[in-house]
């Protein structure tokens, strides 16, 4: 190696670092952003501070000026579900990726990371802009990218830091043919692929058929850009999930990847270890169990999981569907959102409405649900009697029983359902603990 090469990799270096400390700086300038009208249910009297300031000053959510609908996440169930899905990696043998799309906030990749996390998984190429300029090292695209201009600023990325972790999806020929011109020439690093295995017919993405998947692999092998480092896929999208299919399913991805390894498809390209990855926020726990049984390979398995939706939890859909209520034994995960609105009218004894719609909550899976009520200079009760029928786009429909005591002016604090299509409706939300101190403020980048 000449004296011109070595300058050259200390170059690059150097500028990697100073990349990295610019990022991670990034994650403390967020404290400096002004609070003004774009941020929903904050104190009007606190435009023109910095969020830092705001926090700084602890207000309290329900006597601190705040105003509905206002959504809060909760400090102390928060870290609880943190340290739970640490311990469960850590216990089962397994690396964790978390699915940031979830939350896409920042401060909550850097507190999962701070928790074990080996990286941050994510779903498209603005997120993972998103993610790289808060400076995350380790990013798994779950998804396939066939985007030129997006391949080529990875490429960049790849080149101007030697410590960037990237990986993604391939499922067919044409697309391992797309991203190789698009990368060709674009720097030296070869872009780190796996294999995505569908989960059947009529499932999302990923290449049906085991005979095909070694096309695929063929061509990646082909492609001098592209490196194959492991086979992929999603369980949830198993048709007729049930435990018995989950987990057949999954024994194809295992014997995939070993059928991989004996035709040494993971070798001689500097392949340090084989990821195989599966693991959506409904099935982790057949996930850890059939990885246990992946057999001894050539190189060492990076055994993936990729669950996303345990950082919030929520009162609806994942609270049924958590692998935790089939292993009680391993814990629970607390539902940590709630969406405080006001009773803004009553027309009737049967029917209320408040100020939260659409806009406000999460709808796709399931409808909020009524969990307490508080009125001025009373404690916090219950919500008997009171159901939400359905959403405007700035109201909640409410059904009251006679049991119901609810007025105008009261707030109402809702559960959601959805975690994902919780917090992409807000783009600062409060970390409130349990008496009401807001104690941060979490930043959303959707």
């Amino acid at each position: 190696m000449g004296t011109e090469d070595v300058g050259n990799i200390e170059s690059i270096q150097n500028t990697g670092a100073t990349v990295r400390a610019d990022r991670a700086g990034a994650l403390a300038r967020l404290a400096d952003e002004r609070v003004d009208a774009r941020f929903k249910g904050l104190p009007p009297d606190a435009d023109g501070l910095t969020v830092g300031e705001l926090a700084a000053q602890r207000r309290n959510l329900f006597t601190g000026g705040f105003t509905t609908p206002v959504l809060a996440l909760s400090a102390e169930r928060l870290t609880h579900n943190l340290e739970l899905m640490e311990t469960y990696a850590a216990r089962h043998g397994l690396v964790f990726a978390p699915h940031g799309k979830t939350s896409m906030a920042p401060q909550l990749f850097r507190r999962q990371l701070e928790h074990g996390a080996w990286g941050i998984t994510l779903a498209v190429p603005h997120q993972v802009r998103v993610a790289r300029a808060f400076g995350v090292q380790r990013v798994f695209l779950a998804n396939e990218l066939v985007d030129p201009a997006a391949l080529r600023w990875i490429a960049a990325e790849l080149a101007a830091d030697p410590d960037f972790h990237f990986v993604c999806y391939v499922d067919s020929v044409r697309g391992v043919e797309l991203m190789d011109a698009a990368l060709t020439g674009a720097g030296d690093r070869p872009l780190d692929v796996v294999v995505e295995l569908g989960a059947g017919e009529g499932a999302r993405t990923g290449v049906r058929t085991e005979a095909e998947c070694a096309a695929v692999a063929d061509a990646v092998a082909a492609a001098a850009t592209l490196r194959l480092v492991g086979v992929v896929g999603y369980e949830g999208e198993v048709p007729g999930a049930d435990p018995e299919r989950v987990r057949a399913w999954l024994r194809r991805l295992v014997a995939l990847a070993a059928d991989f390894d004996k035709a040494g498809r993971f070798a001689g390209a500097s392949v340090e270890q084989i990821i195989v990855s599966a693991g959506g926020s409904a099935w982790f726990d057949a996930v850890a169990d059939v990885f246990v049984e992946i057999p001894e390979l050539s190189l060492p398995v990076c055994k993936l999981l990729r669950s996303g939706a345990y950082v919030s939890h929520d009162d609806g859909r994942y609270r049924e569907v958590t692998p935790f209520n089939r292993v009680p034994e391993e814990g629970s995960l607390e539902p940590a959102f709630r969406l405080w609105t006001q009773v803004v009218s009553r027309p009737t004894p049967e029917q209320a409405f408040t100020n939260a719609g659409k806009r406000d909550a999460a709808y796709d899976l399931d409808l909020p649900v009524p969990q307490v009520v508080r009125r001025e200079g009373a404690g916090e009760r219950p919500a008997t009697g009171i159901s939400v029928t359905g959403l405007s786009d700035q109201h909640a429909w409410l059904r009251t029983t006679p049991e119901a005591d609810l007025e105008v002016g009261d707030w109402l604090g809702l559960g959601l359902s959805h975690p994902c299509t919780s917090f992409d409706k807000w783009q600062l939300i409060p970390l409130a603990e349990a008496d009401g101190t807001v104690v941060d403020y979490i930043r959303t980048f959707f």
